[in-house]
C-alpha cells in the first residue's frame, strides 16, 4: 500500500519565512496602495500578517478562522468558524494568509468580508501556487510545481499527520525519516524523534 501523503514537500525555515515575508511587504509598499487594517486568515495568516503589520507601520490587525485542514488533511469544506470581530466597514483591508491554493479558503474569506462592507479587499500571500484558481493581489514567490508547503508554525501539525498517514506505520523513527526524505521532507534527527514520541507513541 502506498503513503497517502503529498508526493513532494517543501519546508519553509524561519529565515526563508522571514525574507519572503518582507519581500511581500514591499511589494505592497511598491504598489502605492495603503491598507488601514491587516486580517489575518487564521491560523496560517497570523504570522505573515504580524510582519506586514510591522513592515507597513500599521497597528490595526485583525483575524477570523477558516476551517478547512487540520494536520496536512481535507477536513471539510472551507468555512469560516471564528468570524471576524474587527469593525472594517468603509476601511481598505489588506486580507493575508500563508498560501493560495486550492482557493477554497479565499472564497470563504473574501464572502465573509464582503458582507461587513469594506471600501475596498484586496489580499496577500507569502506563496502562490499557479494551479490556484484564485490569484492574490500581492506574493512573494511563485509556487509552479505543486508540492505541499511545510511552514515553520506548522511543523508538529502538518508533521504529526504525515506520520499518522504513512501506510503501513514506520516501525522506527529512522524508518520515518526515510519515508519522509523520499517525498523531499528532511528535519533534525532530535525533532523528528520528539514528533515520533508524540504522535507515533515511540520510546
Amino acid at each position: 500500500m502506498s503513503d497517502p501523503l503529498p508526493a513532494r514537500i517543501e519546508r519553509i525555515s524561519w529565515p526563508r519565512f522571514d525574507r519572503l515575508a518582507r519581500q511581500l511587504a514591499q511589494r505592497v509598499l511598491a504598489s502605492g496602495w495603503r491598507p488601514e487594517v491587516i486580517v489575518a486568515i487564521a491560523r496560517g495568516g497570523l504570522a505573515p500578517a504580524r510582519v506586514l503589520a510591522d513592515e507597513l507601520d500599521l497597528a490595526a490587525v485583525a483575524s477570523f478562522r477558516v476551517a478547512h485542514y487540520w494536520q496536512a488533511q481535507k477536513t471539510r469544506a472551507a468555512c469560516v468558524v471564528d468570524p471576524l470581530c474587527a469593525e472594517i466597514a468603509g476601511r481598505r483591508v489588506l486580507l493575508v494568509d500563508d498560501v493560495a491554493d486550492s482557493g477554497e479558503t479565499f472564497a470563504a474569506a473574501l464572502d465573509h468580508l464582503a458582507a461587513r462592507q469594506p471600501a475596498e479587499i484586496r489580499s496577500a500571500v507569502i506563496l502562490y501556487k499557479t494551479v490556484s484558481p484564485y490569484r492574490p493581489d500581492y506574493f512573494a514567490a511563485e509556487v509552479r510545481s505543486w508540492r505541499w508547503i511545510l511552514f515553520p508554525w506548522a511543523i508538529n501539525e502538518d508533521v504529526g499527520g504525515f506520520l499518522k498517514a504513512l501506510s503501513p506505520p514506520p516501525r522506527s523513527c529512522d524508518e520515518a525519516a526515510q519515508r519522509l526524505a523520499a517525498r523531499g521532507l528532511r528535519l533534525p534527527r532530535r525533532q523528528l524523534a520528539a514528533l515520533c514520541r508524540r504522535h507515533l507513541g515511540f520510546t
